[in-house]
């Protein structure tokens, strides 16, 4: 059995592929025949041994994301079964309430062995089956980004039709968010540097699009096009050299979803526009298997189709996490495993 794991090194091409054991499902766990994973930007961190939160070990097998078919189920399982269509949590042991350290330390691809491997074992309550309507491809994209998505939109802010979301850029959780937003009847508002990445967003069906390239002070635009107002809620990818304008964008009262550090990890943080305009930031950190089922019941309701912007094979992975980190993808990046 092929698997990828982490080798020494701070670069992209700091994994190689091992041969391993085919693993046994012991008592309450199950086998997957993994098909598909899609990355994320904590896997880049990972892989170039930058991930502050995740940590990153030697031999692990990468990635946190993936899909596929139980081929085989332990003693004491319910629920699923051999040729089930499933995907593994982001955290499996974070099956609802609270996030714990204790939890988000169990979070695959870091520490614990991830998903970029022909086969994985897991506790069979952190594996959760998948709309039929949904390609292994696709399906590969809900662990990390469509939960993030759905957390912020709808635990984290409670949206409702009508509202009006700011989504930073076109990659995996803001597209996710763009899609549930609409789904909500919430009126979307999401920024680029490509007007080519925009027009897939319009078409998508965002409301309302800002190149910030050419609009440097996008949070100014924001609020025109919200009648001086600002946003009621906003997914912030970017981190600290985005949030201070975020502030700004978000209307008094109104909340922000951080979860990104696109743009680093420390900044000096407009703390007086939090409290001036009574700002509810909610850290996000993924959401549990209880998140997850909710979101797969949406999707599988209104035959949501999460957007793949590029697909490689099993021997691309490095360059699949090259092209991740080049921010030339619209929505998921996935790898495939034959």
């Amino acid at each position: 059995m092929r698997a990828y794991e982490l080798i020494d090194g701070n670069d992209v091409n700091a994994l190689a592929i091992k041969e391993r054991p085919a693993p046994q499902a012991g008592p309450g766990q199950v086998v997957i025949d993994v098909r598909a994973c899609s990355l994320n930007y904590r896997d880049l961190l990972v892989v170039k041994g930058t991930s502050a939160s995740s940590g990153r070990a030697t031999g692990v097998v990468p990635l946190s994301d993936g899909a596929g078919v139980v081929s085989a189920v332990g003693a004491g399982v319910a629920g699923l079964a051999v040729g089930d269509k499933v995907a593994g949590a982001f955290m499996p042991d974070f099956t609802a309430g609270v996030l714990t350290p204790e939890l988000q330390a169990g979070s695959l691809g870091g520490v614990v062995d991830g998903m970029l491997a022909e086969q994985v074992v897991l506790p069979a309550h952190g594996v959760v089956k998948v709309p039929e309507h949904l390609s292994f491809e696709e399906a590969a994209t809900l662990p990390c980004a469509g939960v993030t998505a759905w957390y912020a939109q709808f635990v984290g802010a409670s949206l409702r039709p009508g509202q009006t979301v700011l989504l930073l850029g076109t990659g995996g959780v803001s597209i996710f968010a763009l899609q549930f937003a609409k789904l909500a009847g919430a009126r979307v508002i999401i920024t680029s540097s490509d007007d080519a990445k925009l027009s897939r967003a319009t078409a998508l069906g965002a409301d309302e699009v800002v190149n910030y390239r050419q609009t440097e002070d996008w949070q100014t635009k924001v609020k025109e096009l919200t009648g001086g107002v600002g946003a009621d809620h906003a997914v912030e990818v970017g981190g600290p050299g985005t949030l201070n304008r975020t502030l700004e964008a978000v209307r008094h009262g109104g909340s922000i979803s951080l979860m990104g550090v696109l743009t680093g990890l420390a900044d000096q943080v407009a703390t007086g526009l939090i409290l001036s305009k009574n700002i509810k930031i909610q850290g996000t950190y993924v959401g549990s298997v209880a998140h997850f089922r909710e979101m797969n019941a949406a999707i599988a309701l209104h035959r949501l189709k999460p957007v793949v912007g590029k697909v490689f094979g099993f021997e691309e992975a490095p360059a699949a996490l090259a092209y991740l980190e080049s921010g030339s993808h619209f929505g998921k990046v996935v790898v495939t495993v034959e």
